[in-house]
């Protein structure tokens, strides 16, 4: 009984550490979640950017093999961070064709593979969300008289809440993952560890305190992510 009160009191004091860090906005706490915060938003706005008019482009097109590259955008929604990680290791290493860049271990192989990520995710439920429209709102625009151009704002104006929702996903998706962080980043302090490989550093090191504060920011995060996503899709409704 006793055992299981001091396994309950480390834990309490744990937590309460964590809490004095978050308060205090202890510097290097400070530092690992602008890093987390950097590189997300940065893959995601460069992913978004690919991924819009790629969505958009197979929900309004027609060709020959239009289905399989649907199925293979499905497939990499779902590809293992670890995977991608190892990908763009192998360009950017020493031995890699980009080796002489020096971009291993930095902030930007990092957005690299996050924004590899974060690219089939955005891109994917843009398809959904474009292919789900009503097709006559476009329809009766251009029997009205609407050019090409004035048809396709009104499709931007009518999945906006569909691509914003792609968007807030794909940043979820970036930013809670390790393996690509861990395996580009090298997980150098001030300068590429960020918050997930920070909380597995931290807990082998068995500093709980600064690796639930990082949990705490994360769940936190991951909250606000899905609070998003539910009141964009309630509005698209």
């Amino acid at each position: 009984m006793s055992s299981g009160n001091e396994h309950m009191g480390y834990l309490g004091e744990g937590l309460a550490q964590a809490l004095r860090l978050i308060l205090a906005f202890d510097r290097e706490f400070a530092a690992i979640v602008a890093v987390s915060l950097e590189v997300a938003f940065t893959s995601t706005a460069l992913a978004t950017t690919a991924a819009v008019p790629v969505g958009i482009a197979l929900a309004e097109s027609r060709f020959r093999g239009r289905q399989a590259i649907i199925t293979l955008l499905n497939t990499l929604m779902s590809l293992p961070t670890v995977l991608v990680g190892l990908l763009v290791f192998s360009f950017v290493s020493r031995r890699g064709p980009l080796g002489d860049l020096g971009l291993l271990y930095t902030q930007s192989a990092m957005v690299a593979g996050q924004a590899m990520l974060a690219f089939p995710i955005v891109a994917g439920l843009v398809l959904a969300s474009v292919v789900s429209l009503d097709r006559r709102v476009r329809a009766t625009a251009e029997s009205l008289g609407a050019d090409g151009r004035q048809s396709f704002r009104l499709l931007l104006r009518e999945a906006r809440f569909g691509i914003l929702s792609a968007v807030v996903a794909g940043f979820g998706r970036v930013f809670a993952e390790v393996g690509v962080s861990m395996m580009l980043g090298g997980n150098i302090r001030g300068y590429t560890r960020n918050i997930t490989t920070a909380i597995a550093l931290e807990t082998s090191k068995g500093d709980f305190a600064l690796g639930i504060a990082l949990g705490l920011v994360l769940l936190v995060m991951a909250l606000g992510v899905n609070v998003a996503l539910g009141l964009l899709r309630r509005r698209e409704a």
